[in-house]
Formats: C-alpha cells, sequence, structure tokens
C-alpha cells in the first residue's frame, strides 16, 4: 500500500514566550473544531496521535500540543531551538504531507462544556473567544473557561502558556484586567493547567 504524498504542505516555526515551547504552524487544519485542542505531557498518554507519538521520539520532546492549525512542542533546557526546529519541521511536514493520520482515536478528554445558561457567564465566554482566544493562540497556548463562582473566573491554560514563565503577569495584567474592566462582577481570575 502506498502513501501519497501532497507537497503543498508547508510548515514554519513561530517562537512562543516561553523558551520551552516552540509553535510549528501549517497551511492545513489539524482540527477542524474550533476552540478544540489537545494536550499530551507524556508520551503514554499520546497512543491516539501517531504525529504526537513521533513528536515523542525526538529525546527532547516533554510536552505536545495539537489546535486548529498548529502543533506546539514543549522541550527539555537541554535543547537549542534553532538546532532541532529544521528537523521538527520536517517530521511534522512529512507526517501530514504523506496523508498520515493526526488522530487514530479519542483524544478529547476534557469534559465537554457544561451548558452555560447564565448571562454573566455567557459574557465572560464571549469575551475570552473574540479576545483573549486569538491572542493566547497567537502565542501557541489555548485558554477555555472553566467556571465562574463569585467574583472568581476559573480559566484552563494549555500548550505554551502551560507553565510559561510570563502567563501569571498576562493572566493578571491581560485577562483578569479585561474581564474586571467588562464584566464588573469579575473580581479574580485563576488558572489552571491541563
Amino acid at each position: 500500500m502506498s502513501q501519497t504524498f501532497n507537497p503543498l504542505i508547508t510548515v514554519y516555526a513561530e517562537a512562543t514566550p516561553n523558551p520551552s515551547s516552540m509553535k510549528f504552524v501549517l497551511n492545513t487544519m489539524l482540527i477542524d473544531e474550533e476552540g478544540r485542542s489537545v494536550e499530551f505531557r507524556k508520551k503514554e498518554k499520546a497512543l491516539a496521535s501517531p504525529l504526537a507519538l513521533k513528536l515523542f521520539d525526538k529525546s527532547y520532546v516533554k510536552g505536545v500540543f495539537i489546535t486548529s492549525n498548529f502543533v506546539t512542542v514543549s522541550s527539555d533546557e537541554s535543547v537549542e531551538w534553532y538546532e532541532v526546529i529544521p528537523e521538527l519541521k520536517e517530521l511534522i511536514k512529512m507526517h501530514i504531507a504523506a496523508g498520515e493520520p493526526v488522530f487514530t482515536g479519542e483524544v478529547f478528554t476534557e469534559a465537554p462544556p457544561e451548558v452555560i445558561t447564565g448571562d454573566l457567564e455567557q459574557r465572560i465566554i464571549a469575551l475570552l473567544d473574540e479576545y483573549i482566544r486569538p491572542a493566547v493562540e497567537g502565542d501557541g497556548g489555548a485558554i477555555h473557561f472553566k467556571s465562574y463562582d463569585t467574583g472568581t473566573v476559573t480559566v484552563v491554560l494549555k500548550g505554551s502558556c502551560s507553565g510559561c514563565p510570563s502567563s501569571t503577569l498576562t493572566l493578571k495584567s491581560g485577562i483578569e484586567n479585561l474581564l474586571r474592566r467588562m464584566v464588573p462582577e469579575v473580581e479574580e481570575v485563576i488558572a489552571e493547567s491541563a
């Protein structure tokens, strides 16, 4: 059985604010559902993703985050990105161009979002989707609303945002300030890693 090769796949690397993560952007969709993403922090958890397994075969890869049209790879401290970017770009490009699947099984482990009926929660989610998600995705990560309880919004951070040294500053000075200004009931925003 021969595999078809599609030479039109392009991949380019973008630095993220997290020095241990690099974003690899493709000219094709990896996940078609908007806002969906999957993060693997261990190879054993990535069994349903042949692409993630190939990336974890590199000894320096410590995390793989996949969403829409990009893959964020997290490494250990020993790696110099300029040394491994060409290798990772080629690995991702060849996998996709050969028509190999990104996923072979169910990978979305997060519980489906609860039905949000409250106007306050809907306003918070709309603001996150319109203003925050594009910026976070631009930095190689993802943000998801988890809950609102008595002035406190809890969000989940994934990808390069998970463990990023600047994520606390972004969370407090960016996300929290925006939500407090636009939704006066919000007093604080806290984050959980996926």
